[in-house]
């Protein structure tokens, strides 16, 4: 069983920048994919970045050439740094893992992004 914690969110200027991290209990060696997704009220999860075990990235098109996404194996953690913040990047910001062969999923709890204008 994997589980994530989250830290990092909290309310920043637009334009401002945050880094989050995620901290992985249990070896991170195990995870094929972390990601990082996002929801705001009333509207969906969505996708806003992902690494692979081999580092391969991926970005949200909203986020691109803004966020990035690294892993520590060492500290097992993953980490979203954010700049250029945006007031529609405000959102709960969740950590995700896929592991086991990617048959096994776990989500952290979130943490609260607020960019004011």
């Amino acid at each position: 069983q994997v589980q994530l914690v989250e830290s990092g969110g909290g309310l920043v200027q637009a334009g401002g920048s945050l880094r989050l991290s995620c901290t992985v209990s249990g070896s991170i060696f195990s995870i094929n994919v972390m990601a990082w997704y996002r929801q705001a009220p009333g509207k969906q999860r969505e996708l806003v970045a992902s690494i692979t075990s081999g580092r391969l990235t991926n970005y949200a098109d909203s986020v691109k050439a803004r966020f990035t996404i690294s892993r520590d194996n060492a500290k097992n953690t993953v980490y979203l740094q954010m700049n250029s913040l945006k007031p529609e990047d405000t959102s709960v910001y969740y950590c995700y893992a896929q592991y086991g062969g990617g048959l096994r999923t776990s989500w952290g709890q979130g943490t609260q992004v607020t960019v004011s204008s």
